[in-house]
């Protein structure tokens, strides 16, 4: 048997163990962190996992913001517990609280009001039984950052960064950033991170913030310059202080007179090698840098992703209120893991090890709840 048809079938071994291996986190064990009634509309779900591998799941209901925690890997979660209350609390389309954990038991939950226009820090050190705060992370007075939108991210030292759309300059909205180094207690002196030449970037999409292993600082927004709506990505190796210039994302061009409302994700899990995920028209795509290009991943919006030392963990959506489907490390095909899914968010531990945990609202109205399945590893 010659060497090309071993590497063949063993190419081919490979590919059908992936894809069972899909199949089989399909069906991996589902919770519901929020059952139908406990917590009266539940929304917008965000989820962050430790590096002891305990996993909390922030959401919003009202104007009151939550979180449940699980010190079993996601297997079963804690009854919710009360973080605080923001006036006009920001839900919806991407908008909500946002949560990031660091491996001492400490985490962190942001949430933004669109009454006062403040990105809001409130902090646990022990594993979300009981909260301190808010501490105010945006420092300009009147607060602008009144669209709600905005998200936030660990580093594996526990180092924070939170980005968020502000209109400070001309009323018009621009990508804003702000550190933590003592686990939320402080932030540093908010930083533009970026202009856009037309004046403002997308209004209605959320941006994306994420860390490397090496703690090299990542921030993607959806822009809007000369009426394209297309991703653009920022890189800061010093901890948010400054950032590189402003990169495209994708090959492709969208030419739009409208806000699509929906911003992508980003996860870099080894030194240097980040992965994004956004929607263009009606379609998904992934980039890698140093590959160059973007793969075409389905139809489909609400893209997220998470990254771990195996590979990238991708979940979107067919439709808000539809099918939310999951894409493994490896795996030739995506695999359904629900048929009623909005806001759907995936996260791993800042090092990229321990469970990957999938959360999303399932549901409409009063029957709304929170799911969170595990995934790997």
């Amino acid at each position: 048997m010659g060497t090309d048809h071993l590497r063949k079938q063993s190419l081919t071994c490979f590919a059908f163990l992936c894809s069972l291996a899909a199949i089989a986190t399909a069906h991996a064990a589902e919770s519901a962190v929020v059952p139908t009634g406990d917590v009266a509309s539940p929304r917008q779900p965000h989820a962050a996992v430790s590096g002891d591998g305990s996993v909390y799941v922030a959401f919003g209901a009202g104007d009151a913001v939550y979180c449940s925690a699980s010190t079993n890997g996601g297997e079963s979660f804690r009854d919710a517990v009360q973080v605080g209350k923001v006036e006009r609390l920001a839900l919806g389309m991407r908008r909500g609280p946002r949560i990031a954990a660091g491996a001492d038991g400490t985490a962190v939950v942001t949430a933004v009001s669109h009454a006062t226009g403040e990105v809001l820090a409130w902090r646990s050190a022990d594993r979300g039984r009981t909260w301190t705060g808010p501490v105010r992370v945006n420092d300009n007075s009147p607060a602008t950052a009144n669209e709600g939108l905005h998200a936030l991210a660990a580093a594996p030292n526990g180092d924070l960064y939170c980005v968020w759309l502000d209109h400070r300059i001309e009323k018009k909205n621009q990508v804003f950033g702000a550190a933590s180094t003592d686990g939320g207690k402080t932030w540093s002196d908010n930083r533009l991170i970026y202009r856009s030449p037309s004046g403002r970037v997308c209004p209605c999409c959320h941006p994306a913030v994420t860390f490397d292993s090496e703690g090299t600082l990542y921030v993607m927004w959806r822009n809007s310059l000369d009426g394209f709506r297309d991703m653009y990505a920022a890189v800061s190796r010093d901890g948010g202080e400054t950032f590189s210039p402003a990169t495209k994302l994708g090959e492709g061009a969208w030419k739009l007179d409208a806000c699509p409302m929906d911003g992508g994700y980003l996860a870099a899990g080894k030194p240097g090698q980040l992965t994004t995920v956004w929607r263009r028209e009606k379609q998904i795509y992934r980039t890698d840098s140093g590959r160059g290009g973007e793969q075409l991943l389905g139809f489909g919006e609400q893209p997220w992703i998470a990254a771990t030392s195996n590979g990238a963990w991708i979940v979107w959506l067919s439709k808000r209120g539809g099918s939310l489907w999951l894409s493994a490390p490896h795996a030739e095909q995506a695999v359904k893991l629900d048929d009623d899914a909005t806001d759907p968010v995936i996260s791993a531990s800042p090092a990229g090890e321990g469970p990957v945990i999938a959360a999303w609202e399932s549901g409409h109205g009063s029957e709304t709840r929170i799911m969170a399945r595990r995934l790997g590893p």
